[in-house]
Order: C-alpha cells, then structure tokens, then sequence
C-alpha cells in the first residue's frame, strides 16, 4: 500500500497530509473521553509495526504488506485501530524507512478511509456479534482490503507518472490471501480474549466483543 516517491507532486502530497491531519485530530479528543484508548492505541501501533515488518515485499505497483487489520480492529477498537495505524507508519518511516516519512499522509488515508468506510457500515453490523466467525470476519477483511486497493489505484490514477492497469491489478491480486488467512487469525485472536475477559487487565487493554 505504499506510493512510491516520484509519483504524486508535491501539491497532491501536501494536500493528502492536510487531510490526513484533519482526519487524525477529528479522532483525537476520543484519547481524553475514553482514557483506555491512550493504552489501545499504544498497543495498536505496536501490533500494527509487527505485522507490517513480518510481511512486506513488492507487489505489482506497490508493496503487499501484513497489516492485520482484523484482528486489530477487532480486538482494539475503532479509534486505537485509526490512531495506530498514523502513529504505526510514522514509527516504520523513522526507525525502518525514512523515505517513507514523504508519503506519511498519503499512505495513512491508503489504510484509514477505507477503515472509515468498513466501521461506518459492515464493522458496526458485524464487528461485535459476528467476530468469532470466519465467514463474517471474511466479509470485513474483504471489504477492506478491497478498499485500500481502490485507495492505492487512486494515488496512482492521479499520479504525475502513468502506471500501467495490470501493475495495479497484480498489486490487488496479491492480497488474496491476506483476505483468506487472516480472518482464522483474527477468530482465534479474538476467543482467546473473550476466554480471558474476567481478567481486569485484558479488559483494560482490549476492547473485547461479547460472545454471540
């Protein structure tokens, strides 16, 4: 999901980082409301930074990367999921890639507007009753990750530089199996926290869905 630099001018850049910021601080006052949302949101970035260096390799236009976005929305929450996420890459760009840091909005908006878009419909019919369920959780990881496919094809579409169809295609077609793997991780995360829901610290930490 990352552009690559050259591809957007730096109006296109400055404009995503502008609303990549508006984005962040519509958010941000959810950290004051709901104390546990500073812990969850740490723990998102954390988790959202591992998964990310587990997997990441070229693929077609751009990069196929582990996200885990499930298993973190899920298990984390809405806003920790989307805050983690900009301070996720902001940690990737400083201690891993620095180039990176150039297209922080650009790759932030790649992962949260479609994060937006499954929490606003799918996410809240889904999410909590369905979470211990493979094929539902199936139908939000496809939803998504179709969704931050559409979003890297429309930095490109808009790109100084033209990228062929097929190279973007080979790009969405490479998370395929991202969309079948990890629901099982994402069920097997998310009954493990539900078996543990007793204890006080997990309930501090994650936002556990109720049993179905």
């Amino acid at each position: 999901m990352h552009i690559e630099p050259g591809i957007l001018s730096g109006a296109k850049i400055a404009a995503a980082n502008l609303s990549a910021t508006a984005l962040l601080a519509a958010q941000a006052p959810q950290l004051f409301r709901t104390p546990q949302h500073v812990l969850r949101t740490l723990l998102a970035a954390l988790f959202f930074s591992v998964f990310m260096q587990s997997l990441h390799t070229p693929a077609g236009a751009s990069e196929l990367h582990f996200i885990g976005a499930m298993p973190i929305y899920l298990a984390l929450g809405f806003v920790p999921t989307l805050l983690g996420f900009g301070l996720g890459l902001l940690l990737q760009g400083v201690l891993f890639e620095p180039t990176d840091l150039v297209h922080l909005g650009v790759n932030f908006l790649s992962l949260a507007v479609p994060l937006l878009a499954l929490h606003a419909t799918l996410g809240r019919r889904l999410a909590a009753a369905a979470a211990t369920r493979v094929q539902s959780v199936l139908k939000l990881d496809a939803a998504y990750y179709a969704g931050v496919a559409a979003m890297v094809g429309f930095w490109l579409a808009i790109g100084e530089v033209a990228t062929p169809f097929a190279a973007w295609a080979s790009f969405a077609a490479a998370y395929l199996p991202v969309v079948l793997i990890e629901p099982v991780l994402t069920v097997a995360v998310v009954r493990v926290l539900q078996s543990q829901a007793h204890r006080p610290l997990v309930r501090l930490c994650f936002a556990v869905p109720a049993r179905a």
